[in-house]
C-alpha cells in the first residue's frame, strides 16, 4: 500500500529530553549525557552546545567550556520508555509506522489532516503539540512524497519546528541544502559529486540520472528519484529479519591487558547468546573483530559444526581467534558477530545433531530472565567488576529491539 506523504518525526536532543521528562531541574540549564565509561559526552542540550561543546568530548574539556554543565550518565533502558510512547502514540495517528531508530520514525501522513481536522500545516503542528504534551519530549517534523524529502525537512526544521516539502517551494528549499545534508551522502560521496561541480541537493536532483548511478551506484540513483518527489523506499512497520547480530563496542579504555581482553570477548558472547535467544536463531558462523583506535586491527572467522546458540560451542570458536589476534596493540573495541544465521524451528535435524544449547544455558537463561541480566554470569568477567557496580552499563541501545537500525 502506498501513500503520497510521508512523514520523519525526529526528536530534538533526544537523550536530553528524555532526562528532562523525569528531572524537572535539568530544564532550560546545559546539560550532557556521558557514555557508559562516564568519559564523553554522548547527547548534549541545545544550552551545552552553544557553549561549544561537541559529541564526543571528554568530560574535562566540556567542564572547561561550561563548568556550570550539569552532565547525567546514559540510561538506555528509560530512553526505550519514552520512545516506545511516541511509537505508541504515532501509531494512534497514522496507519503505518516506520521504527526506524530510538529518536526516529517515518509515518504515513495521508490521515493526519482528517485526524486532526485541520490544514496539513496545522495538522503537523498539532501532531508536535500532541508529542509534547503527551511524550514530553520536543521534535521536529518534516512531510513530503518521499522519505528522503521528509527527513531533510525535519533536519532543516530543528529544533522544534515543522517543513513541509511541497511543489511549490521544494526547488528553493533543496537550492539552500548542501549536498551533504543527504542522509547516505557521507564525504567520500560529497567530494565525488563536489568535483562534478553538484554542491547542494537541487543541483543533485537536476544532474543526469546515470551520472549519478555510475558515481554512487543504484543507492545513489533511488535518492535521485526520491528528491524529485517519487517514493523509492516505502515505509516498513516490521523489521526485515537479520543478516547477522553483532554484539560489543567500547573495552572500556585502550588496554593490553589478556585478561581483560579475555574478559570482555566472554561478556560479548553472553550478550550475543542473549540476542540469538531473543530473535530466535542459531549461527554458523562466528566473526571477531578487534579495534585499537576504533579501526579494525584483526577480524577473524570461524564456522560452526552445526548451528548454534550454546555458550561453549560460541567460547570454543570464539577463544582461538582471541589468541591469534596480534597482541602488540592496545585494544580499545571488540565486537563479536553472529552470521548465516538460521531460524531455530527450520532446522532440519539429523542424527548427529547436537542440542543447540545445553541444560546450563537453559538454566542460566532462565535465572537471569528471573533475577535480572548478568545475575549469573562467567567468572571470565571477574576483572570488569568496575561495570558490573554500575547499572548503565546492563543496558545497551543495541539491546532495543525492533527498530530499524542495529
Amino acid at each position: 500500500m502506498g501513500t503520497t506523504l510521508i512523514g520523519h518525526i525526529d526528536s530534538d536532543c533526544f537523550y536530553v529530553s528524555c532526562e528532562r521528562v523525569r528531572s524537572y531541574t535539568l530544564r532550560s540549564v546545559p546539560c550532557g549525557v556521558l557514555g557508559n565509561q562516564g568519559a564523553c559526552v554522548i547527547a548534549k542540550s541545545y544550552e551545552l552546545k552553544s557553549y561549544g561543546v561537541k559529541t564526543g568530548h571528554p568530560i574535562w574539556e566540556a567542564k572547561k567550556l561550561c563548568p556550570h554543565a550539569v552532565f547525567v550518565k546514559r540510561d538506555f533502558r528509560w530512553y526505550e520508555v519514552i520512545s516506545r510512547r511516541l511509537l505508541e502514540l504515532l501509531k494512534m495517528v497514522s496507519p503505518r509506522v516506520e521504527y526506524y531508530s530510538i529518536d526516529e520514525m517515518f509515518f504515513d501522513a495521508g490521515e493526519l489532516q482528517r485526524y486532526f481536522q485541520l490544514p496539513l500545516q496545522e495538522a503537523t503542528r498539532a501532531l508536535q503539540t500532541l508529542v509534547q504534551d503527551e511524550v514530553g519530549v520536543p521534535v521536529s517534523i518534516g512531510i513530503a512524497p518521499s522519505r528522503s524529502l521528509a527527513k531533510l525537512g525535519s533536519d532543516a526544521a530543528k529544533p522544534f519546528g515543522v517543513h513541509i516539502v511541497n511543489r511549490e517551494n521544494c526547488e528553493a528549499f533543496l537550492r539552500s541544502q548542501p549536498v551533504g545534508e543527504l542522509c547516505g551522502i557521507g564525504r567520500r560521496s560529497e567530494r565525488k559529486l563536489q568535483d562534478r561541480n553538484i554542491h547542494t541537493c537541487w543541483d543533485f536532483r537536476q544532474a543526469d540520472r546515470l551520472l549519478i548511478r555510475d558515481l554512487l551506484t543504484i543507492k545513489g540513483e533511488a535518492l535521485w528519484w526520491e528528491l524529485r518527489g517519487d517514493s523509492v523506499t516505502p515505509i516498513q512497520t516490521s523489521r526485515p529479519p537479520h543478516k547477522a547480530i553483532a554484539r560489543g563496542g567500547s573495552c572500556g579504555g585502550k588496554t593490553s591487558d589478556p585478561e581483560r581482553i579475555r574478559a570482555w570477548a566472554v561478556r560479548n558472547i553472553e550478550r550475543l547468546i542473549e540476542a540469538l535467544d531473543h530473535h530466535r536463531v542459531y549461527a554458523r558462523h562466528i566473526s571477531l573483530q578487534i579495534d585499537a583506535n576504533k579501526t579494525a586491527l584483526w577480524l577473524g572467522r570461524t564456522p560452526l559444526a552445526v548451528p548454534s546458540a550454546s555458550f561453549r560451542t560460541i567460547y570454543d570458536a570464539v577463544m582461538p581467534m582471541l589468541a591469534a589476534a596480534p597482541q602488540d596493540h592496545l585494544v580499545s573495541h571488540m565486537h563479536i558477530i553472529a552470521e548465516n544465521l538460521v531460524w531455530r524451528d527450520r532446522i532440519q535435524k539429523s542424527l548427529f545433531f547436537e542440542d543447540a544449547q545445553s541444560p546450563l544455558d537453559q538454566i542460566k537463561r532462565n535465572i537471569n530472565q528471573k533475577l535480572g541480566r548478568f545475575a549469573i554470569r562467567s567468572a571470565e568477567t571477574l576483572p570488569l567488576h568496575e561495570i558490573y557496580h554500575d547499572t548503565t552499563h546492563n543496558y545497551d541501545i543495541c539491546d532495543i529491539s525492533g527498530k530499524m537500525c542495529f
